[in-house]
């Protein structure tokens, strides 16, 4: 089964708008009530048994149970007789966001997040219809529940061999848009390695350097914008909170922060489809977490926090390059990251430095190269070692027959084009959403 996630621009009406609108008050008030209700629970039971609190008392019963997804949900509709205004919103909307809140608060319970936080007006940014009736497509927009037709700016034809199985309504700074869950019933393999192996070492005075010596500079995305944005949040300051003027700036600033990261998010596409042209497997080091230097403390660099941030180097490494590799028939693998940077890709001896020292110098074999070329080199043969190991024999290297799932990917993406990687502002043409 091939699951895949599309964005697109919607253009609704100023009544659909209002909809939109009134939906996600709704949701936001049904997100807040339900937390409410769990912590509630939560407080209830942390009194110690020889001592009250003096400033407020809970009277649950002890034998009341946890408010979980299931009796929610069943509270949920019985407060729809209470309260007039859940019944403007289809059932099915309401239900997600309590499963969403689900997921948050288990996520927090097993230490993987922070606890989960009311919503303020307008922090509401989304909700989801979870079932699409067929024929939902069609050349003037799509229609939703409750909202009828709504023209759609169609940046891609979706194959007929995909079928909308939901779709998320997302508010953003630029407008509307629709993310479509789309669902073929077709298995397509993983990628074998083939083709000519290349192995990047990601950093920030080289945003990536290859086994084949080729550097590509960060680009400082945010810093190129910093002083409007400086500008404006200036401005903000002198307004009056919740005023109109305050609410204008407000989305003067959310549209710099999306412009930002649609093109930190545009140059990465078309950097991980250069590397995809040149290569047939890619091996990059394994960063656990995505941006170690993005913190302080042990372990991290708190003063390069912001310029790793910037560069998006988990984005690119962990989401868009697995994507892209996917999509190009390119194999895609990860390799442990420890010493790469302390041994020499030509004699295998360690060579240790610290991190002022860009020159690789081999006291051994006197090869002397770039660090960060010398560290691709060593992660391209520590991959290909492990491939060798896994499947016993010479893997990478040799190549693979045109396959029908091939062209099965060409007729869904339709052919690549030549990328250039000057950055360039305005929407992504990569609208895919990757999972």
């Amino acid at each position: 089964m091939l699951n895949m996630t599309w964005e697109f621009k919607l253009e609704p009406t100023a009544e659909q708008v209002s909809d939109i609108e009134h939906i996600l008050d709704v949701c936001r008030n049904v997100w807040n009530f339900a937390l409410r209700e769990r912590k509630d629970w939560l407080n209830s039971r942390k009194s110690p048994v020889n001592a009250c609190s003096i400033r407020q008392e809970f009277i649950w019963p002890a034998d009341a149970p946890f408010p979980s997804y299931a009796r929610q949900c069943k509270s949920l509709t019985a407060a729809k007789a209470e309260y007039p205004r859940l019944k403007t919103v289809n059932a099915q909307v309401l239900q997600q966001v309590i499963r969403k809140l689900e997921a948050s608060w288990e996520s927090w319970r097993l230490k993987r997040s922070g606890l989960p936080r009311f919503k303020k007006p307008n922090r509401m940014r989304s909700f989801v219809f979870p079932q699409m009736l067929k024929n939902c497509v069609s050349d003037k927009g799509i229609k939703l529940p409750q909202l009828g037709w709504v023209r759609v700016r169609w940046s891609r034809k979706i194959p007929d061999l995909f079928q909308v199985k939901q779709a998320r309504i997302v508010r953003k700074a630029s407008g509307y848009f629709v993310v479509l869950s789309l669902q073929a019933d077709v298995d397509i393999p993983a990628v074998a390695p083939h083709g000519h192996p290349v192995g990047i070492d990601v950093g920030l005075e080289y945003f990536l350097s290859t086994s084949d010596g080729e550097q590509v500079k960060r680009p400082r995305f945010f810093n190129n914008l910093h002083r409007k944005l400086k500008s404006l949040q200036r401005r903000l300051k002198k307004k009056q909170k919740g005023s109109a003027n305050w609410l204008k700036l407000q989305k003067k600033i959310a549209r710099v922060h999306q412009r930002i990261a649609d093109t930190r998010k545009d140059w990465h596409f078309k950097l991980a489809h250069h590397l995809c042209d040149g290569a047939g497997t890619i091996f990059v080091e394994d960063l656990i977490p995505p941006t170690p230097l993005s913190k302080g403390g042990e372990g991290g660099i708190g003063m390069l926090g912001k310029h790793t941030l910037d560069a998006g180097l988990g984005q690119f490494v962990n989401q868009i390059l697995p994507w892209v590799c996917w999509k190009r028939d390119v194999y895609y693998g990860k390799v442990d990251a420890r010493g790469t940077s302390q041994e020499c890709p030509d004699c295998g001896v360690e060579v240790r430095k610290d991190l002022s020292t860009r020159i690789h110098h081999c006291h051994n074999c006197g090869s002397t190269k770039p660090r960060d070329v010398a560290s691709g080199q060593v992660i391209c043969t520590r991959g290909q070692r492990g491939i060798e190991t896994a499947c016993g024999g010479e893997a990478a290297g040799t190549e693979l027959a045109q396959s029908s799932w091939h062209l099965l990917k060409q007729e869904i993406f339709g052919a690549t084009q030549g990328i250039s990687l000057h950055t360039r502002n305005g929407l992504l043409r990569e609208d895919v959403n990757y999972r």
